[in-house]
């Protein structure tokens, strides 16, 4: 079992070179430097080299760098694609995901470019195709030559597309958010919540990350660095849930219980299912420390 922390995935626009020094003493899991909705037509040139040249830098603690590209079909896509390929960041991230062969056309391009095999793909769900499609898309992750590894939802393009508001409690966007996290499962892919635009309210920030964690989400795509403490914490496990976990871990290493499927724990029914929880959740914890 591996366990990556991407609790906390800041966007970063891919012309600001200030932004990405300023990463560097960050404390989010993920930085992704943005080379599409934030960067105008006439900078993308010159954003592609600012963010190749931060990558080539490095600096970054060991936190994970994704770029997010411009598509394919768009003047900039290959050039993007060919920079990927040169500095070989840990993921891609590409827009305007809609049908299975988006996420295998995305790859090939990878592979022809040239790209390390350690730069994985992720996708944006940001269209309403992507969320209709969301079964077909995420199970190309099976695929080995997809690369695929994450889903990030894209909830401004969707709520523009769909014209559902983006009112506290998103009542309208939670049957789309559930049913791709049941597919992600479904296919062994990490998803992150999409991005909360006040960034001044703390207390909606708080309530939307907890909701993300409830709904099943990894983690939560951000957009300002005051928001990373926030959502660390929440997408973290409590004190109290890694504990238990070492608990149900222990209990079932104890050789009186090699082979039981169910003990009796502290008043409570376990199973070797809440063993699997339980392994994950202390390797996440460890992971997490790890990069403290």
């Amino acid at each position: 079992m591996t366990v990556q922390p991407r609790r906390s995935v800041l966007f970063m626009p891919g012309s600001n070179p200030r932004a990405h020094e300023k990463a560097k003493t960050l404390a989010a899991d993920t930085f992704v430097f943005d080379l599409e909705d934030t960067v105008r037509p006439e900078d993308k040139d010159k954003a592609r080299e600012r963010v190749a040249a931060a990558i080539k830098a490095g600096g970054f603690r060991g936190r994970e760098i994704a770029v997010k590209i411009n598509d394919r079909i768009t003047p900039w896509g290959k050039d993007d694609i060919a920079m990927i390929a040169a500095v070989g960041p840990a993921a891609v991230l590409i827009p305007k995901v809609a049908t299975p062969g988006d996420i295998m056309l995305a790859a090939k391009d990878l592979r022809d470019a040239g790209a390390p095999e350690h730069t994985r793909l992720w996708a944006m769900m940001d269209t309403p195709l992507a969320v209709l499609n969301a079964d077909s898309i995420l199970r190309t992750a099976v695929d080995p030559a997809a690369r695929f590894e994450v889903a990030v939802m894209g909830v401004n393009e969707l709520a523009k597309e769909t014209r559902v508001r983006l009112a506290p409690g998103r009542m309208g966007l939670i049957p789309w958010l559930s049913t791709c996290v049941a597919a992600a499962r479904a296919y062994g892919l990490d998803i992150l919540d999409g991005v909360f635009n006040e960034i001044t309210n703390e207390t909606g920030f708080r309530a939307e990350c907890e909701q993300g964690r409830e709904l099943g989400m990894d983690g939560k795509a951000l957009i300002h660095p005051n928001q990373i403490k926030i959502c660390n914490e929440v997408f973290a496990p409590p004190q109290e849930e890694i504990a238990w976990a070492a608990k149900i871990i222990q209990a079932f290493a104890a050789p009186e219980n090699a082979t039981k499927g169910v003990l009796l724990l502290e008043g409570r029914m376990i199973e070797r299912s809440h063993e699997e929880t339980a392994q994950r959740t202390v390797k996440f914890a460890k992971a997490i420390a790890a990069m403290a």
